[in-house]
């Protein structure tokens, strides 16, 4: 592992355990070149998994971008941290048990906003007006108006 402040590669290992998310390993290493210390984590992946876009690009999943949308959705609403991470990684843990390595981004879409809407429904309409791609606050009024429990009818 190269070092972050002075680009060594040979740096050591001092201590590992499991990360807080049972589904990472987390390791305090040391640079002898600078005497800096720093922590890496290292997660398991079952297998490489390529994006298909709607327009037919490919590029490979990227874990990164997937915590920062849900992250942006989360902005500012009374989640724990924690919570949030284990969602993505479960998540991700979908997605490689899907079977196949090509996975749709409206298929990665659907789990998401699946996901959201079980924990936070503002989080889950923050991140549905961006992949259903509003045009118009009627798109919103449309989208938001389906949440609403229908009220009983006397009949």
């Amino acid at each position: 592992m190269r070092c972050p402040f002075c680009g060594n590669v040979d740096t050591q290992v001092k201590d590992s355990r499991p990360a807080e998310d049972h589904v990472s390993i987390r390791r305090r290493r040391f640079c002898p070149a600078c005497g800096g210390r720093f922590t890496t984590y290292e997660r398991v992946q079952l297998r490489d998994l390529v994006v298909v876009k709607s327009s037919g690009k490919r590029e490979d999943f990227d874990r990164t971008k997937l915590e920062r949308s849900i992250r942006i959705a989360m902005q500012k609403r009374p989640i724990d941290p924690e919570r949030i991470d284990q969602m993505i990684s479960g998540i991700v843990r979908r997605l490689e048990s899907l079977g196949d390595t090509d996975i749709p981004s409206k298929t990665i879409g659907e789990i998401v906003m699946e996901s959201l809407a079980r924990i936070d429904t503002v989080a889950y309409v923050r991140f549905a007006s961006v992949y259903k791609n509003f045009q118009a606050a009627d798109d919103f009024d449309r989208f938001v108006s389906e949440l609403r429990p229908n009220p009983a009818s006397d009949e």
